[in-house]
């Protein structure tokens, strides 16, 4: 087995002192391009491996950024985190991505972990808006440790965030389906205590009242993003004196879900109920029945969320950069709802 690579052994082959090996790996701007780039040469013929410990001593940062999402076995929550590490890489950061599985606790934890792995920031995607996690993010900005919201996110003065205008998708998908000819349209709804499905919800509303249509709370069912709440939800929907000509939900999942139970109890799609998802999601345009839904833009977000993250991090203004980016839904309509 070779012994490491040591910054002296390349003095000793260049014929020069170890600090300047030390300078010219390090960028200082007191060393020459010509030896900076005879030294890096020489550093890779002969497979020189940078201590990545003692770099982040050195500079104060540990070139690694932490990503922590609800789930990663989602299209969305995937390509926001290849759209992150599409940006970072390129600037050599390394990518920590922890998973909450919607659990407020192992929120709390993946942030102390992060923490204590020192990262130069934090990109996140929230659990839900209780207090119980205000402390530790407090924390992460008293540090000034840069933390960014994309998809959900809570208001705090100073943070930034990346999201898409979900008043606007909800409207939007709901005018689609009143733009077919549907008038009982039902929403399934995820949590109303995360911004996202309030304004989803908001959107949903107002599109019926700017139609002269009234919100019909037996409409509104709350469900997870899983394919039984779907199907459970439309269960009790098809039990209503009026059961809906159409359905909004706000999860791809749970739309499949409404779907295959529609189809159970004997309902043609879109002729008898329209559906719209939400998520964009792979199956959504392979299925046989392919199914509408609102594209979230997540690989432009994760990019976004990245790019703010830089922006923050290499801030020597003293002035803390807030931002709060909205980027716009897009409606893909396919069968599902595509009645004419």
């Amino acid at each position: 087995m070779n012994e490491k690579v040591t910054i002296y052994d390349i003095a000793k082959k260049l014929n020069i002192t170890a600090a300047t090996v030390s300078r010219a790996l390090n960028n200082n701007a007191k060393i020459s391009e010509t030896t900076r780039k005879l030294v890096m040469e020489t550093a890779n013929q002969m497979n020189y491996k940078q201590n990545q410990l003692a770099q982040a001593l050195r500079s104060g940062r540990s070139n690694n950024v932490g990503v922590i999402v609800p789930r990663v076995d989602s299209n969305f929550f995937g390509s926001t985190i290849r759209g992150i590490e599409e940006v970072l890489q390129a600037m050599k950061y390394n990518v920590i991505i922890c998973q909450t599985h919607e659990d407020e606790e192992r929120e709390i934890e993946n942030l102390n972990t992060l923490l204590n792995a020192q990262v130069d920031g934090i990109i996140i995607s929230i659990t839900n808006k209780s207090k119980e996690n205000e402390k530790i993010l407090k924390r992460i900005t008293d540090n000034n440790i840069p933390l960014i919201f994309f998809d959900r996110r809570k208001n705090i003065d100073g943070v930034s965030s990346v999201t898409i205008d979900d008043y606007k998708a909800g409207y939007m998908a709901t005018q689609h389906l009143i733009d077919q000819g549907c008038r009982f349209i039902a929403h399934l709804s995820g949590d109303q205590s995360l911004e996202i499905y309030e304004n989803r919800f908001k959107g949903y509303s107002q599109a019926l009242l700017d139609n002269d249509m009234k919100v019909n709370q037996d409409y509104v069912i709350f469900t997870k993003s899983k394919v039984e709440e779907g199907a459970l939800a439309v269960k009790k929907l098809l039990l209503l004196d009026q059961a809906p000509d159409a359905i909004f939900s706000s999860s791809d999942f749970a739309a499949l879900g409404a779907i295959q139970e529609l189809k159970a109890s004997g309902k043609s799609i879109p002729d008898d109920v329209c559906v719209v998802g939400f998520g964009n999601e792979p199956f959504t345009k392979f299925m046989e029945l392919s199914i509408s839904s609102v594209d979230q833009a997540a690989l432009e977000m994760g990019k976004v969320a990245a790019e703010v993250f830089l922006e923050q991090i290499n801030n020597k203004s003293g002035v803390k950069i807030e931002k709060k980016m909205v980027l716009s839904p897009v409606l893909q309509i396919r069968k599902s709802s595509g009645r004419k």
